[in-house]
């Protein structure tokens, strides 16, 4: 079974109130995006990573990895001008069937145990999409609703790769939040499996103050 992981990564770093792309802010003495990579390489040493940035970013991107010596092997693939065309690029360079993982590059704490697992259901059943319950109170309209029946989705969310290129070939449409939607629009069903709350994604200052106690209490 071939495995591929889509890292998309096309932040500004506008909400994160720096000049810097988010995905770039070092953390650990590392950019974010690069935490990213090497824990899906340590989930599978034969994972081919797909990582989508805007074309502006490849040279300071490859700039951040010399000066860095980073050395796990990926494929750089131009984002689009939207989620849903930064996936569609991503998926263009996947030739074999297979499963594939799409990840946010700025959720840098995934666990390798649930990066296998998403792999492993996905396999089993064509797809697989990381999730946690809420744990505040939720309102709709400002009506109350059962938080029991609520789920947060998280990325990886990880497919059969027929699956997804198959449901990718739809047009866009504004009610895709994410590759999940766009799978179920296509009609498939979505297999939800448990994640963590510390696979947090970084968008804030606040998020980057957290990210900092996670690596200090994981180190």
């Amino acid at each position: 079974m071939k495995k591929y992981a889509i890292i998309v990564a096309g932040g500004s770093g506008s909400r994160m109130r720096s000049n810097l792309p988010k995905q770039f802010i070092e953390i650990g003495g590392l950019p974010v995006l690069m935490h990213t990579l090497i824990r899906f390489k340590e989930a599978f040493a034969d994972i081919n990573l797909i990582l989508v940035l805007p074309d502006n970013q490849f040279d300071f991107w490859e700039e951040l990895c010399q000066k860095h010596h980073f050395t796990v092997a990926h494929q750089l693939v131009k984002g689009g001008n939207s989620r849903f065309q930064s996936g569609k690029n991503g998926l263009s360079v996947i030739e074999t069937d297979g499963i594939v993982a799409v990840h946010d590059g700025v959720r840098p704490f995934v666990s390798t145990d649930i990066i296998r697992e998403s792999f492993e259901v996905a396999q089993e059943k064509g797809t697989a999409v990381v999730s946690v319950a809420s744990k505040d109170s939720v309102r709709v309209n400002g009506q109350a609703i059962d938080r029991q029946t609520v789920r947060l989705i998280q990325t990886p969310q990880t497919f059969q790769v027929s699956i997804i290129k198959k449901a990718f070939e739809t047009e866009e449409l504004s009610t895709f939040t994410d590759d999940a939607s766009v799978v179920e629009f296509a009609g498939f069903e979505i297999n939800l499996i448990e994640g963590s709350y510390e696979n947090i994604k970084i968008t804030t200052p606040e998020d980057l103050e957290w990210a900092e106690i996670i690596l200090k209490r994981n180190a």
